[in-house]
């Protein structure tokens, strides 16, 4: 399998299909019992442990379908946090997490603690801190599993501008609904992939703004 930077690709499937041990080796998670992984023209299967960290901090963002909030930190101590860890100095990471804050839309929200937030914000913290240290890849793992349907929108719609700013987008998801904003779908059955296919409908959208632009 073979996803190019700036896609936006949903891996699909039923319960033990694949997708979470997909997703945590494409996250650098886990590492693979056989096999090779590329990422950025890097052989991640070979690294160690440290070296895994590293990437992970430098190249992928992570998003929860349970947003994995400090409950007792604000929206801008969350969103911070990876940036302590990669050697950002305070002046540094404040500019930075009010920054991606404000792309989410939340910059009236900065100083809330998770549990004063509603929950299409507490994700949009979530997407926040996954972006601060500009990762090139942004997983998502069922990112709107714990939402209505109308924030599950705003949220994928959110994911689409991320897209359009140049990140590759990786969501996880059993829900046809979320799929259908991906410009590519691959579907896992046992542990395989069953098909991989172009958004035909994502296609001929773009194909149709392209043809109409003026």
């Amino acid at each position: 399998m073979f996803i190019q930077s700036n896609e936006f690709v949903a891996l699909m499937g039923p319960s033990g299909s694949g997708k979470s041990t997909l997703m945590n080796l494409l996250g650098c998670l886990d590492t693979p019992t056989n096999g090779q992984y590329y990422l950025n023209n890097s052989d991640v299967s070979k690294m160690d442990d440290n070296n895994l960290a590293e990437i992970r901090n430098k190249e992928i963002g992570f998003v929860f379908q349970t947003f994995n909030l400090l409950p007792r930190s604000t929206a801008l101590e969350n969103v911070m946090l990876p940036l302590i860890y990669a050697g950002f100095n305070k002046s540094s990471r404040l500019q930075r997490a009010e920054e991606v804050l404000g792309q989410v839309q939340l910059t009236d929200r900065m100083q809330h603690k998770p549990n004063e937030l509603s929950g299409g914000q507490r994700q949009r913290v979530a997407v926040a801190r996954a972006l601060v240290n500009r990762p090139s890849i942004i997983l998502a793992d069922e990112p709107t599993g714990n939402l209505d349907s109308t924030t599950s929108i705003e949220i994928m719609g959110l994911l689409e501008e991320i897209h359009k700013a140049g990140n590759t987008i990786i969501v996880v998801t059993h829900e046809e609904d979320i799929a259908r904003h991906a410009h590519r779908i691959i579907r896992l059955i046992d542990g395989t992939v069953e098909s991989d296919t172009v958004n035909e409908n994502i296609r001929t959208m773009d194909y149709y703004q392209l043809e109409h632009k003026t």
